[in-house]
């Protein structure tokens, strides 16, 4: 008798699914039955995710997508429905780590665009999915950080902790309003793990200035003594989109091996 999958009927929309943790949370929720919406900004990225997807026998639809730009966030979005009929599931993923730079020196192009893509692009994500949610429920699961919730002391990341701070008030303010439909929200805390995010990580050079050093007890992922995984990420997504986790909204959750807690 074969087993039934957890997320078998359901369609979700992965943003950043070309690399790291959104495409290892792809592959993971079309093993489990979901039917994927693959989001990027860059459509060639989302290829292999849609190889690896197909390959597994599961179905996936490939969208290019700046999240910061309200009409491809909207096309995209639409696109979907289009094309399955409804959306059950959204892992708003996307984000870049941007400019690491002293608050007197930042440039303002680059406070903006680091907030507008990470901040903005998880208001315009959810903003266009709760249409299509309203009618069945669904649940949202956010991709913020423990920085700017638990961590401060990473010189430079201004901006970027800003905008991860400023995610988990967004959902916990939208799990209230959304709490009617049965749309649940929630928000996922990842320290250190194995990804590509630092490609879009620059330091300036007078960062050093503005740095208080911090001294670790050996090993500073207390729980594995290394950085997480990206099937790690993708094991609590996975979770936090099933209905095992039906009670569970307005919660963010960390996932970085106590990492956080020597901060």
């Amino acid at each position: 008798m074969n087993k039934s999958k957890p997320l078998e009927g359901k369609v979700a929309v992965v943003t950043g699914a070309g690399s790291g943790m959104g495409q290892a949370t792809a592959i993971r929720l079309a093993g489990e039955g979901a039917k994927i919406s693959l989001l990027d900004v860059n459509k060639d990225n989302i290829q292999e995710t849609k190889r690896v997807v197909e390959t597994s026998g599961g179905e996936a639809l490939v969208l290019g997508c700046d999240i910061s730009i309200a009409k491809q966030v909207q096309l995209a979005i639409n696109e979907t429905v289009s094309h399955w009929g409804q959306i059950d599931i959204l892992f708003a993923n996307a984000g870049i780590a941007g400019e690491m730079s002293p608050i007197e020196s930042l440039k303002v192009e680059d406070w903006d665009k680091t907030l507008s893509i990470n901040l903005k692009g998880t208001f315009l994500t959810v903003k266009y999915v709760i249409p299509y949610m309203k009618k069945e429920g669904g649940s949202i699961i956010i991709t913020s950080s423990v920085s700017g919730n638990r961590m401060f002391s990473q010189a430079g990341f201004t901006a970027y902790s800003t905008t991860k701070a400023g995610q988990i008030a967004f959902m916990k303010m939208a799990a209230l309003e959304l709490a009617r439909y049965s749309i649940r929200v929630n928000a996922i805390c990842p320290g250190a793990i194995e990804t590509n995010i630092g490609e879009s990580l620059h330091f300036s050079p007078n960062v050093k200035e503005v740095e208080i050093p911090v001294r670790f007890p050996e090993g500073e992922q207390p729980l594995e003594h290394g950085p997480g995984t990206k099937h790690q990420i993708a094991d609590l997504v996975s979770f936090l989109s099933s209905d095992a986790s039906s009670h569970i909204t307005g919660t963010e959750i960390y996932i970085d091996g106590a990492e956080s807690l020597l901060h």
